[in-house]
């Protein structure tokens, strides 16, 4: 071997030596979330997780998610990138094959001579019509020696990956929106109902203020305090009409209908069953969870490029084969020919080492980021995951607490009612009664409302609103 040979090889070496591979990612997580959880006798099965909205018993949430999955601007959105990047992973690849083109050209050409002596020599003829007819193919091909492909198809695959992922996880956030956004409108729908009993009641409850202050049995003061509380029932009224028409319309564009008017939503005033969610692991999440999987294909495509980069400091082999065909005829003459070629060509970086170190070292920082991120995205995922599981169990206590608590305002309310139908209390206790037992009303079914919003976002947090099932695992797609 020439002492120059000797050179790049040492070089090379010690430019490949001097960078670490990456490092595996930690993904550990506990073997079980301290967040309390159902029973698993009572508990659905996993599976639920994949459309996980139908466990609310709802045909118009079923429906609304269906058509937000299929003409949502943001589901086209997503499956718009993912199209693109696959045909970027393909044209990655595509660049390792054969490349050339063929190339062909035709000349006519009329001469007249106008004066000076006139030639007739054959192939030298100063008058007449000429024509060259030329086509070739070249080609280039790299001939890889060092796997540079394989680094190449790694990283195409990791970034293919990352875009399903980021696909499915677009999805996924649409359905819980989706869901959210119906259960707000629900419990507006609710709240506006009950504000308006309220508005009701006060106006019943200024009434008979009225007439006491004219009668001479109250004083002026508790009909202006009575006037102010209506003022205020009436401004909530009007406030929360405002909110509903605002959070259908919200909904209507999230499922793609964002120009149909407001009456083409129906949105009934009652609460659902808040449902059971699945008992799950912390280490499900690496496989239920989008984005989760979306940073761990990041990882894969950051480890592909490192390799690529590490396989710069070789030679690069390049063969140029090439065909062609000619002809020319002219005035007493014509000839053809045909010709093939074969070349190769070799580059080898010398004085380029220290910028492709540079680049590789650069490449390695990046990969180190993927595997930072990646591990971020586990221990965010877990953080949602059990915060979910938590605060849903305590929605849970919430509603049940509030349960009791309206079962006896309405008691007492019934009581009262009796006893002003009996003489035995006057129109004001009557309707203050009322009134107390609608605020805690209200209480509970904003309680309701806040458990099935939370209920959403533990699907979400544990990976749900995707067919897992259906995609290939990154170790399947190595």
């Amino acid at each position: 071997m020439r002492p120059q040979a000797l050179i790049v090889a040492g070089m090379a070496c010690v430019a490949l030596g001097g960078c670490a591979s990456s490092r595996k990612p930690d993904t550990r997580l506990p073997a079980a979330f301290e967040a309390p959880q159902s029973a698993a006798a009572q508990a659905p099965s996993a599976a639920v997780l994949d459309t996980w909205w139908t466990q609310f018993d709802d045909a118009e949430l079923n429906g609304l998610i269906d058509q937000a999955l299929k003409a949502s601007p943001d589901a086209r959105a997503a499956a718009a990138r993912l199209a693109e990047a696959r045909v970027t992973a393909s044209s990655a690849l595509i660049a390792f094959l054969p490349q050339g083109d063929a190339k062909g050209s035709t000349k006519e050409t009329h001469t007249t001579q106008t004066s000076g002596t006139v030639i007739n020599i054959p192939g030298f003829s100063s008058n007449g019509k000429s024509t060259a007819d030329s086509a070739s193919l070249s080609v280039s091909w790299e001939v890889d020696l060092f796997g540079r492909i394989f680094a190449v198809a790694k990283a195409a695959r990791g970034d293919t990956a990352a875009a399903r992922f980021d696909y499915e996880s677009t999805r996924a956030s649409l359905a819980a929106n989706v869901a959210d956004t119906y259960f707000q409108a629900r419990g507006l729908a609710i709240q506006l109902e009950d504000a308006r009993q309220t508005q009701r009641i006060e106006q019943a409850l200024q009434n008979v203020a009225n007439v006491k202050a004219q009668r001479g049995l109250g004083s002026s003061s508790d009909a202006d305090r009575v006037a102010g509380d209506l003022a205020q029932a009436n401004a909530q009224v009007a406030s929360l009409e405002a909110e509903f028409k605002a959070t259908r319309r919200t909904l209507l564009v999230l499922v793609g209908r964002g120009i149909e008017p407001l009456a083409s939503l129906p949105v009934d005033a009652r609460v659902g069953t808040i449902p059971e969610v699945p008992v799950a692991i912390p280490g499900a999440l690496l496989a239920r969870r989008p984005d989760v999987r979306e940073a761990e294909a990041r990882v894969m495509s950051a480890a592909g490029r490192t390799d690529y980069a590490r396989l710069a400091f070789f030679p690069t082999f390049t063969l140029t084969p090439g065909v062609g065909l000619s002809k020319s005829e002219q005035p007493g003459y014509s000839s053809g020919t045909r010709n093939w070629s074969i070349g190769a060509a070799v580059s080898q970086p010398i004085l380029s080492i220290p910028k492709l170190l540079t680049d590789l070292k650069t490449q390695d920082a990046r990969t180190e980021q993927a595997v930072i991120a990646y591990e971020k995205a586990v221990q965010t995922a877990y953080g949602e995951a059990d915060s979910a599981l938590v605060r849903l169990d305590s929605d849970r206590r919430r509603v049940a607490e509030l349960t009791d608590g309206e079962r006896r305002a309405e008691r007492a309310y019934e009581a009262s009612r009796v006893r002003y139908a009996a003489g035995l209390d006057d129109l004001s206790t009557a309707l203050s009664a009322e009134q107390s037992w609608r605020s805690v009303r209200s209480q509970l079914t904003a309680a309701q409302v806040q458990a099935l919003r939370r209920a959403v976002q533990t699907y979400k947090a544990l990976g749900g609103g995707w067919p897992s099932s259906t995609v290939r695992t990154l170790k399947e797609a190595r």
